[in-house]
């Protein structure tokens, strides 16, 4: 009996041993936070004091970034390993195919449980078969925020100790409405606006309103820390913070600029990832699904839908060099009428192409009524032909070029087109290049998908696929 009892002891102590060597996975969404709004990356107002300690213990990336600008098509994206026309899901309020896989089917048969605590955002339910887990708001238009409930992730965090998890905690903020944190940590005439930012009184107290949210959504940031640190488990954790895709001010959600695409991402896995440090690696969010398998110790080649490849060696064997190229798409409808563009960068340069540039772009939550929650963009318009540096951001946001050329290195705002420039004229046709070849590996027919979504919405009321729009 001794022996018995002895040899399931060893059993134990080994698959127990086993289970630690995969680490546990955390992943923590901002939503709509411009990336250079982070004093992490350049920020010169807000206040993050939990996320700059997590970059204290770990590694930041200079270069990552998603396909698309608005948040259902961004966390398919993340989810799914898959670019939006692949998964499905190229369109915001729209819907991946209900035979794409995500996360849940890439890490459950490697005995993870995954969950996710707050907006989800991504549909079907087939296709993204989280577990729910309660404690914070998944409703990003709430007004206020509901008080987010620690209980929920801890318990799922402490469930079972032999076996690992993947949770993902998708916050609600700094996206609109902007009702969260205190505004008075910020008076609007001592705030440093953003180049890309028209300096209107209004504006001013708008974005006051905005780093108030970013605030708050790092002091959210610093609770869910807490709590894993309280499960003990940080040690046996990767923990990823990104800050999805820029916000709601014009130039950064629902475009192709750099304010739009490039995404915070900072990864800190203690004893695993080197503290303190940034990489110039380029990464994108199609990335991170394969990222995570080969962690768990899968194999994401066995994966042939992905998209995206690993970047683990960046993260654990100081490797400082992923991917050539990152792309973007964006399609406008049902935020406004058709207007589709598509982007590649290297990382350096930027280059995009906008597929119908004699029309002038419109985004219809961004330049509504201005009745609730965006009454600055009718100062921009309403500022007078004495502000020409108004105009001229009005102009860029509104009347586009068929080619743009950036030299996003120097110029993050992209505010000094180059496509003109003959000095950078072999840039440019290297660029256009491989856009075109990665839109012909995507089966992208450029401005023509629209044509066919527009129809749709036309019929369907704005709900794509006949799926009905979730916040």
């Amino acid at each position: 009996m001794r022996h018995v009892l002895f040899a399931l002891t060893l059993f134990l102590i080994g698959d127990s041993l086993f289970a630690q060597e995969k680490p546990n996975v955390l992943i923590i969404m901002a939503d709509d936070c411009t990336y250079n709004d982070l004093p992490l990356y350049g920020g010169q107002n807000a206040k993050t004091p939990n996320i700059d300690g997590l970059a204290t213990q770990g590694l930041t990336f200079n270069q990552a970034y998603l396909s698309s600008a608005m948040c259902q098509p961004c966390r398919a994206e993340l989810f799914s390993g898959q670019y939006p026309l692949h998964n499905g899901c190229a369109y915001n309020h729209s819907s991946s195919r209900p035979t794409t896989l995500s996360l849940p089917q890439y890490l459950k048969p490697l005995g993870y449980r995954v969950g996710i605590s707050g907006k989800v955002h991504v549909l079907p339910r087939q296709a993204f078969p989280f577990e729910n887990v309660d404690g914070f708001d998944g409703n990003c238009v709430r007004n206020p925020t509901r008080p987010h409930s620690l209980e929920g992730i801890e318990d799922f965090m402490s469930r079972d100790d032999r076996e690992p998890f993947c949770l993902v905690v998708a916050l609600v903020e700094p996206h609109l409405p902007w009702v969260m944190g205190d505004p008075s940590q910020y008076p609007p005439q001592q705030l440093k606006l953003p180049p890309n930012i028209a300096d209107t009184k209004v504006t001013r107290e708008y974005f006051s309103r905005y780093l108030a949210e970013i605030t708050y959504m790092d002091s959210q940031v610093g609770d869910i820390l807490k709590t894993l640190a309280k499960t003990g488990q940080r040690d046996e954790t990767l923990v990823l913070f990104t800050s999805e895709q820029g916000s709601q001010f014009p130039g950064c959600k629902w475009t192709n600029w750099n304010t739009g695409v490039h995404t915070a991402l900072i990864a800190s896995w203690p004893g695993h990832i080197p503290v303190g440090g940034r990489t110039d690696a380029l990464v994108q969010y199609a990335d991170v699904a394969s990222t995570l398998i080969e962690i768990a110790g899968g194999d994401p080649h066995a994966h042939s839908q992905l998209d995206g490849t690993s970047f683990k060696s960046v993260l654990t064997d100081g490797a400082n060099v992923h991917r050539e190229y990152v792309y973007q798409m964006h399609n406008n409808i049902p935020e406004g009428p058709r207007y589709p563009i598509r982007s590649v960068s290297n990382g350096k340069y930027r280059y995009i192409r906008n597929l119908t540039p004699n029309e002038i772009y419109v985004e219809k939550h961004l330049m509504g009524d201005g009745r609730n929650n965006n009454p600055y963009f009718a100062t921009w318009l309403g500022a007078g032909p004495q502000r020409r540096d108004v105009y001229q951001l009005l102009k860029r946001y509104m009347s586009r070029p068929a080619e743009q050329l950036y030299l996003t290195s120097e110029d993050p705002y992209e505010l000094n087109d180059l496509a003109g420039d003959p000095a950078h004229e072999s840039i440019r046709l290297q660029l256009s290049a491989e856009l075109d070849r990665w839109m012909t590996e995507q089966r992208d027919p450029g401005g023509p998908v629209d044509l066919v979504k527009s129809h749709q919405a036309a019929k369907r009321g704005n709900h794509l696929f006949g799926v009905p729009h979730e916040e």
